[in-house]
């Protein structure tokens, strides 16, 4: 028997495998983890950026109050007190303090040189329009990303100017990119955790799936008996032990039916040189010596038989094999039809010092609903079988006994028996074992086959009585049989 080397078993690799493993496992994680650092990543910036206008319009709002507060009473003293608060603006390096006219352009500025120009952002129009407004997005002066809020300055209910914060967005984006490289950092550790956990239980089990499909085509091209070590002790282990065993019973059946062919051509050669010979003899001389040409007539007659009910045999096996075999049942009086092959075979076994007991069952036996023709078939298989491998201990007996609603049947030989190994073996197709005996080998497989058919068991196996010889069980079902 052969062993799969380890030398190919590291070599070989189911790419689709992994691959479909690693599409179906690991990348719908892959996917939710890098949707999970998405939402964070929004989450997080929207955070930011809702804290920032709380804040500034907060403090807008403030600024705006006291600023009307002061009492306003001319344009004038609006424009002085708009210069000093931003000169005396304290936050100038992070936040910019504007002073807004209704037409929208800066007046007054805490960073000088954006004084007299037009912002042009919505929410100056809604500051002017009397709402509190807020921007977010490139300045269209400087193109820099900017955050602003614009509140309007009330006087008289009428809205005199704007008060305007602007900071840059550039620390707050700058906080948002670092929270989005440590949430893409901590993603790619758990996908590498995972791609690896991944990969590593897919080579506990490509590796053996490999090691399994090449033996199953090495088996598939014609090396039977080849093995796999095993070294699991999982589902992978029983799938190495099947295979393993499918590969020892389809070697053992290849030899089996190797040595069937052998055994059936010796077989058909046999009578066939006899039949030759013979019919060649009496072609030379036809009209020769009576006594020499009844005796070869009568050996071309035996040998027909033997060939006739060989190919009898293999034809049913055929229909055994491709479920043609059928039967053709009818009311049958079973014990009648086992006297008869016992008194046809008996004068046979006459001939060859072999003495056939018949005890017959004292209770009535009913009559059955089986296939006559095939019971003659077990009955004389059976037999034949009894005295090829019997016949040395010069003896048969044969009974039929009632037992649980079944007929019972036993063919018991005297011979060697069958040895131990061989008993769960020797039903099986085209074996032949150890004995030496002319036969196909498939007898035995029809009949199973046939007494199967008729719902009942046909077992082999040895005396248990202190003596040897093998003994053949028929179990018939004693079914009703409608009239």
């Amino acid at each position: 028997m052969q062993v799969v080397p380890r030398g190919i078993r590291n070599s070989l690799r189911i790419r689709g495998l992994r691959q479909r493993w690693l599409i179906s496992a690991a990348l719908p994680v892959a996917m939710l983890v890098m949707a999970a650092v998405a939402v964070f990543t929004v989450v997080s910036a929207q955070y930011y950026y809702d804290s920032m206008l709380s804040g500034l319009e907060a403090r807008a709002r403030v600024a705006a109050d006291t600023f009307t507060g002061y009492g306003v009473r001319s344009y004038g003293e609006y424009y002085r007190l708009a210069s000093y608060s931003v000169e005396t603006f304290e936050e100038k390096d992070v936040l910019e303090l504007q002073f807004i006219n209704t037409n929208g352009r800066v007046q007054a500025s805490s960073y000088g040189l954006t004084a007299g120009t037009l912002p042009g952002t919505n929410d100056i129009e809604r500051a002017v329009g009397g709402e509190m407004g807020f921007f977010r997005g490139a300045d269209p002066q400087t193109g820099e990303s900017i955050f602003a809020v614009s509140c309007p300055l009330l006087f008289n209910e009428r809205v005199m100017g704007v008060l305007r914060y602007v900071t840059s967005l550039r620390a707050v984006e700058h906080q948002i990119l670092i929270s989005f490289l440590i949430a893409s950092g901590f993603a790619l550790a758990v996908i590498a955790l995972v791609l690896i956990s991944n990969i590593l239980f897919i080579n506990r089990v490509v590796e053996p799936v490999a090691v399994v499909s090449d033996a199953a085509r090495r088996i598939s091209g014609g090396s039977y008996g080849i093995r796999v070590d095993n070294h699991y002790r999982d589902e992978l282990g029983e799938l190495v032990d099947n295979i393993n065993d499918m590969s020892l019973k389809i070697s053992q059946a290849e030899q089996i039916q190797q040595e069937f062919v052998s055994s059936v051509s010796h077989e058909l050669r046999t009578p066939l040189t006899a039949i030759n010979g013979w019919a060649e003899t009496l072609e030379v001389d036809p009209v020769g010596n009576p006594e020499q040409t009844r005796r070869g007539l009568a050996i071309i007659g035996r040998e027909s038989r033997r060939l006739t009910a060989m190919v009898e045999e293999l034809l049913d096996f055929t229909k055994i094999q491709d479920g043609r075999f059928t039967l053709r049942v009818g009311t049958v009086d079973l014990i009648s039809e086992l006297e008869d092959a016992i008194y046809t075979y008996r004068e046979l076994f006459r001939q060859e010092g072999i003495e056939v007991r018949y005890d017959p069952s004292e209770e009535d036996i009913p009559s059955v609903a089986a296939d006559g023709e095939r019971m003659k078939q077990v009955f004389a298989n059976v037999f034949d079988n009894a005295r090829k491998h019997g016949g040395a201990g010069k003896r048969i007996d044969v009974s039929v006994r009632a037992e649980d609603g079944s007929i019972v049947i036993r063919v018991r030989d005297y011979g060697p028996g069958i040895p131990e190994d061989e008993l769960p073996f020797v039903k099986q197709k085209f074996y032949k074992g150890s004995s030496k005996a002319r036969g196909s080998g498939i007898g035995l497989a029809v009949c199973d086959e046939i007494v199967r058919l008729h719902g009942g068991a046909f077992d082999v196996s040895n005396a248990d009585d202190g003596h040897s010889g093998a003994v053949v069980r028929i179990a018939i079902p004693m079914s009703v049989v409608e009239e």
